[in-house]
């Protein structure tokens, strides 16, 4: 009866650990996430190390609109996050909202920033899901911090730092991350060609380097 007793229950747990769901990752950003999901992106990268079994398993969503700024993440909230009902959120905004105040006029100011980005942590914390956050990366590589728009990016990546220890979020530090390999591996103090291919969008190299970061950051 004992033995009886024993394979049952082992076969519940097994029957279990089949039918558990890998967690559901939505990675919410702008073109570069949007190219996250094609071939060489960051996601698609991830995808092929669970595949491979090389990395944990996730089910991986990217969710990337080219020119996004926090508050278009906001407005496209419902519909293209919580609807899916995603596990994990991996929030990565914050070049667009510095970049296009110089060359569009229309980003982000700081106070609307913070608003917005706590206004969607906080939707998606009481909707259960845990939430990532992720400090933007660059816009121009070179290591002597002549780059144009630094002082904005350390501005609104320390912002982002602070809502994450505010609201109790991971954290993905991409742009203290990125300065660190430029610093390593960029001794010509170029613009570009290091990890993107234009000053903001990211080349082989980079999307390598982001997958791994992102796997980290699911880990913790």
């Amino acid at each position: 009866m004992k033995k009886i007793i024993l394979s049952i229950s082992i076969l519940i747990l097994l029957t279990s650990m089949q039918i558990q769901k890998a967690p559901k990752v939505i990675f919410f950003g702008d073109s570069i996430t949007e190219a996250g999901v094609k071939p060489g992106g960051y996601i698609s990268i991830m995808q092929e190390k669970i595949k491979q079994a090389a990395a944990p398993n996730y089910e991986l969503i990217g969710s990337g609109i080219g020119g996004n700024k926090i508050y278009d993440l906001y407005l496209r909230l419902q519909e293209d996050v919580l609807d899916k009902k995603p596990d994990i959120v991996v929030i990565y905004i914050g070049v667009n909202d510095v970049w296009h105040k110089q060359s569009s006029q229309t980003g982000t100011d700081p106070d609307k920033f913070v608003a917005f980005y706590s206004a969607i942590i906080k939707k998606l914390q009481s909707s259960g899901i845990k939430v990532i956050v992720c400090t933007p990366a660059v816009i121009g590589e070179k290591t002597d911090f002549t780059n144009q728009l630094d002082g904005d990016l350390n501005r609104y990546s320390e912002m982002i730092r602070k809502l994450a220890k505010s609201y109790g979020c991971g954290l993905i530090d991409i742009r203290k991350s990125f300065l660190e390999y430029n610093l390593a591996n960029n001794p010509q103090n170029k613009e570009s060609g290091i990890l993107t291919s234009d000053r903001v969008h990211l080349n082989q190299a980079g999307n390598q380097m982001l997958a791994e970061l992102m796997f980290k950051g699911l880990s913790k």
